[in-house]
């Protein structure tokens, strides 16, 4: 199983950006998939995660409202929707699987990872 991210860029505040995530194989939707970001000098936190059955979750405070995780099972693609960025939302995000299929917000917990997209935000 390989995960792929794609669709990180730079992007100014105030705009959308759409990250997708590619997952290979053919268990893609008994997983848990999860997005996860890095910013430099921080710890790799869970920005929203998505279980087997499309139950949601979101764990960072300042993305609420903002922020959609959503999945096509047919496509074996998981998204991030993000709306009204800002600097703070600058990073490096990864897509994250996690075999058994239930939200877990601890990072070590997911067994797969793709490579990271850069999101710079600039103000």
């Amino acid at each position: 199983v390989q995960l792929v991210e794609s669709g990180g860029g730079l992007v100014q505040a105030g705009d959308s950006l759409r990250l997708s995530c590619s997952v290979s194989g053919r268990s893609f939707s008994s997983y848990a998939l999860g997005w996860f970001r890095q910013a430099p000098g921080k710890e790799r936190e869970l920005v929203a995660a998505i279980s087997w059955r499309g139950d949601t979750r979101g764990d960072v405070d300042s993305v609420k409202g903002r922020f959609t995780i959503s999945k096509d099972d047919r496509k074996h693609k998981l998204y991030l929707q993000m709306e009204s960025m800002n600097r703070d939302d600058s990073g490096v995000y990864y897509c994250a699987a996690h075999a058994s299929g239930i939200i877990d917000e601890e990072a070590i917990d997911y067994e797969l990872w793709g490579q990271g997209t850069q999101v710079p935000v600039s103000s």
